[in-house]
C-alpha cells in the first residue's frame, strides 16, 4: 500500500490524516489549540504549541493507521492562511505569539498604506485589498513592537513565515525556510505575476528581504522531515494555504470551477486558469495551489459568519443543545414565515465589505417562532454563499470565462441536507457534496503524491473525485430571483442601521 500524510494545522486544532493513495481515509488524529486574546481585536496562537500539538498529532495518526514513517510517501502540509509567526535563525525560538489572521491590531497601519495612495498599486501586484487580514502588516507590527526586532531581522537573524513554513523549519530542523506560492500570495508581499517576494512591497512596509522564505510550486520537494521525529525521513512533497487546498482537494483544476467550504464562516473560490483577473464585484483575486510553475489563479470571497450562527443559536439564544439539532428544528416549518436573518455578527464580508455592519432578524410578526428564527438562522448560509457565487459570475462573464455549472462543497456544515437544498434551489445549478469531505487535507495529499510519482497528473486526481450526493435544484427561477432581493433588501436594512 502506498500512504500520504497530510498535516491540517487549522485556526482551532491541528490534525494529521493519513491517506491511502485512491484518496481514502485511512486513520486521523487531533489536538485542541488555544486562542489567546491579549485585548479586544487581539488575536494569538503559541507557535510552539502549533509545533507541538501538530508533531505529536502526526506520531498518533501513525500508530492508528499501523503503519511506520517509512511506509508514507510523503507528508503534505496544508495551514491556517495568513497567520504570522517570526522566529530567530540561531535559536529557532519565536520571538513574540504568532499573530492569527482574525487579528486587527495592524488597522493603522493599512490606514497609512491607504493615505499614501498604495491601494491600488498593491491590488495590481497582489490581488488583495489592503486589510489587516494579511500577513505583511502584521509582520510590519511584529517589527515595530518588539523589541530589538527590526535591528535583528535587518542584520539578517530573524525568519518570517506562515504556519506552513514554521511547522517545515521545525520538521527539518532549520534545514528548510520554505513557503508554496498560495501561502505566499495571502501576505500582501508577494507579486502573483512574476511569482516573487515584491522589493517595492517590501519597502513600503520596511521589511527586510532577507527574512523571507524562499518560494515554491505547492506541488515540489521542499526538504525532509529528519528521522528523529517520525523515525524516519519522509519528503515534503505539498503544501497549500488551506482554501486552495480544499479547491484542489475538490479536484477543481480548470476555470470555472467553483467550491465553498462550510466552517464557521464561509470560503468559496473558483478557479480563474491562467490569467490574472481583478475583481470588480468586492472579491480578491489569489494564487491558486501551483501544481507546477505554470502560473493558477482564483477569485476568493468571505463569509464572515456562516456556521457559526448555529453555535449562536445553541449558546446565544439557547435555541438548540445541540448543533446537530438545528435540521431538525428548521424543519419543523415549512418556510421561514417571511423572517429573515443577516448575521453580521463581525460585519459583512465579501461582496459587501462593511465591517460596521450589525446582525438583525427582520419580517417578524406574532405568527414567528423560534423555528422560523433557527430556519432564517441557517438560510442565511445559503443567502450569502449565493451572493458570493453571483458576484464571481459577473466577474466570470467579464473576463470571458465559462460560468459555474456546479458548486462542490466541504466543512461541516455540508452534512446538513437542508442547507445543501437550499443552496441549489438559491443557485439554480447543483451543489455536490463529495464522498471524502476532508478536502482540504487530501488536497494537500494529492500535492505531495503529485510531487512524488504517486499521481502522474491532474487528470488521475479528476478520476479518483467521487460524489456522495448531488443536490438539483427544485425552485423556478424566478422565485428564486425573489427570495435573493428579499435577501439584499434585508441586507440594504441592516447597513443602513
Amino acid at each position: 500500500m502506498t500512504y500520504l500524510l497530510a498535516l491540517d494545522q487549522g485556526t482551532s486544532s491541528s490534525r494529521s490524516i493519513v491517506f491511502d493513495a485512491a484518496g481514502h481515509t485511512v486513520a486521523q488524529s487531533q489536538r485542541e489549540l488555544n486562542q489567546i486574546y491579549p485585548q479586544p481585536g487581539w488575536v494569538e496562537h503559541d507557535p510552539q504549541e502549533i509545533w507541538r500539538t501538530q508533531l505529536a498529532t502526526a506520531r498518533e495518526v501513525l500508530l492508528k493507521a499501523g503503519i511506520e514513517a517509512k511506509d508514507v510517501r510523503a507528508i503534505g502540509i496544508t495551514n491556517q492562511r495568513e497567520t504570522t509567526v517570526v522566529w530567530n535563525r540561531r535559536t529557532g525560538l519565536p520571538i513574540h505569539h504568532a499573530i492569527v489572521w482574525q487579528d486587527r491590531r495592524a488597522e493603522p497601519t493599512c490606514i497609512a498604506l491607504r493615505e499614501r495612495g498604495l491601494a491600488d498599486t498593491i491590488r495590481q501586484k497582489t490581488g488583495l485589498l489592503v486589510d489587516a487580514y494579511f500577513s505583511g502588516t502584521k509582520l510590519k507590527w511584529l517589527l515595530d513592537n518588539v523589541r530589538g526586532a527590526r535591528a535583528l531581522a535587518e542584520n539578517g537573524e530573524l525568519a518570517f513565515g506562515t504556519v506552513d513554513s514554521w511547522l517545515m523549519w521545525r520538521l527539518t530542523n532549520g534545514a528548510v525556510h520554505a513557503t508554496d506560492v498560495s501561502n505566499a500570495a495571502r501576505t500582501m508581499l508577494f507579486n502573483v505575476h512574476t511569482n516573487q517576494w515584491d522589493p517595492e512591497l517590501l519597502q513600503a512596509l520596511d521589511i527586510p528581504a532577507a527574512m523571507m522564505p524562499i518560494v515554491h510550486p505547492s506541488s515540489a520537494h521542499f526538504g525532509e522531515v529528519t528521522p528523529d521525529l517520525l523515525g524516519h525521513a519522509i519528503p515534503i512533497g505539498g503544501v497549500a494555504g488551506d482554501q486552495q487546498s480544499a479547491l484542489f482537494g475538490q479536484a477543481c483544476f480548470t476555470a470555472g470551477m467553483a467550491k465553498n467550504t462550510y466552517g464557521t464562516g464561509c470560503f468559496m473560490l473558483m478557479h480563474t486558469g491562467d490569467q490574472f483577473e481583478t475583481s470588480h464585484n468586492g472579491l480578491i483575486t489569489s494564487a491558486a495551489a501551483q501544481p507546477s510553475n505554470a502560473p493558477a489563479y482564483v477569485f476568493e470571497g468571505s463569509v464572515f459568519v456562516g456556521g457559526a450562527v448555529v453555535q449562536w443559536l445553541r449558546d446565544g439564544l439557547n435555541a438548540i443543545k445541540g448543533s446537530g439539532e438545528v435540521q431538525t428544528l428548521a424543519e419543523s416549518v415549512p418556510d421561514s414565515g417571511g423572517v429573515m436573518m443577516v448575521p453580521a455578527f463581525t460585519g459583512l464580508g465579501a461582496p459587501y465589505w462593511n465591517p460596521d455592519a450589525r446582525g438583525t432578524i427582520t419580517g417578524l410578526t406574532r405568527g414567528s417562532t423560534v423555528a422560523h428564527i433557527a430556519r432564517a438562522a441557517l438560510e442565511s448560509i445559503a443567502f450569502q454563499s449565493a451572493a458570493l457565487l453571483q458576484a464571481m459570475s459577473r466577474d466570470a462573464i467579464d473576463a470571458g470565462m465559462p460560468a459555474v455549472s456546479e458548486l462542490r462543497v466541504d466543512g461541516g456544515a455540508c452534512i446538513n441536507d437542508l442547507l445543501m437544498q437550499f443552496q441549489a434551489d438559491l443557485l439554480g445549478i447543483p451543489v455536490v457534496r463529495p464522498a471524502v469531505t476532508e478536502t482540504t487535507a487530501l488536497g494537500a495529499a494529492y500535492l505531495a503524491g503529485l510531487s512524488t510519482g504517486v499521481y502522474k497528473n491532474t487528470d488521475e486526481l479528476s478520476d479518483l473525485w467521487q460524489a456522495d450526493r448531488r443536490f438539483l435544484p427544485t425552485l423556478a427561477p424566478h422565485r428564486a430571483k425573489e427570495l435573493m432581493e428579499r435577501w439584499e433588501h434585508a441586507v440594504r436594512q441592516t447597513v443602513a442601521l
